[in-house]
């Protein structure tokens, strides 16, 4: 998981955009995973400024992100320094683990999948929810094409350029959601799909 430099920069701005770019979407697709979510303590991985707090509710929620900058703003109670692939928590210690807009940024998906595994309780939940490409080649292309546009625009006149460029390559980064969980500690509940041509999935994983 990136040690959040990458963030740093537009930490001021970064949930604002997002909510511009997603056109007011974005909450809605946190929510279709939150409310597949056990009751419990969560762990809510890649926090961030905390753009999910209203959505998690009166849950015990911990925060963790790799970016000082970025939970400085989060008003959590609990916030933890941190990265996806090495969790500074015991075993078992979550019923559920949420993580937004945050796999395409992690250095090892297998290295997170194994944490999260580690520290749900058995018959914890995992839900993500994420960004990538649509299934069919040529959705896949025009929107690779759209969000060049998009992201490179946002970019410039955010003054985030380098930032914004990042986030566009990352979209290509990893498989499809279907291939890139299964196999691995958790169980594959479910995979859904959202957005226009479905560039945004939903997931559910369990610990058995």
């Amino acid at each position: 998981m990136p040690n959040g430099s990458v963030f740093t920069g537009i930490a001021d701005r970064y949930d604002r955009i997002n909510r511009m770019l997603s056109l007011g979407r974005d909450g809605a697709w946190r929510r279709s995973v939150l409310v597949k979510l056990p009751p419990g303590r969560i762990l809510d991985l890649g926090a961030g400024t905390g753009a999910a707090n209203d959505d998690l509710g009166l849950q015990d929620v911990v925060a963790l992100d790799p970016s000082p900058e970025m939970l400085h703003r989060n008003p959590t109670q609990r916030r933890v320094v941190g990265v996806g692939e090495q969790l500074p928590f015991i075993d078992g210690a979550f019923d559920a683990v949420f993580s937004a807009y945050v796999f395409r940024n992690l250095d090892s998906v297998p290295g997170t999948l194994a944490e999260i595994a580690r520290v749900l309780c058995p018959g914890g939940v995992a839900g993500v929810v994420d960004l990538g490409r649509p299934r069919r080649r040529t959705a896949a292309a025009i929107h690779r094409a759209g969000s060049g546009i998009v992201l490179g625009t946002v970019g410039v006149l955010a003054g985030s350029a380098q930032e914004y460029r990042y986030l566009g390559k990352s979209l290509d980064k990893l498989p499809q959601p279907e291939e890139m969980f299964a196999g691995g500690p958790l169980h594959l509940d479910e995979v859904w799909r959202m957005g226009p041509l479905g560039f945004v999935y939903g997931a559910l994983l369990t610990r058995r």
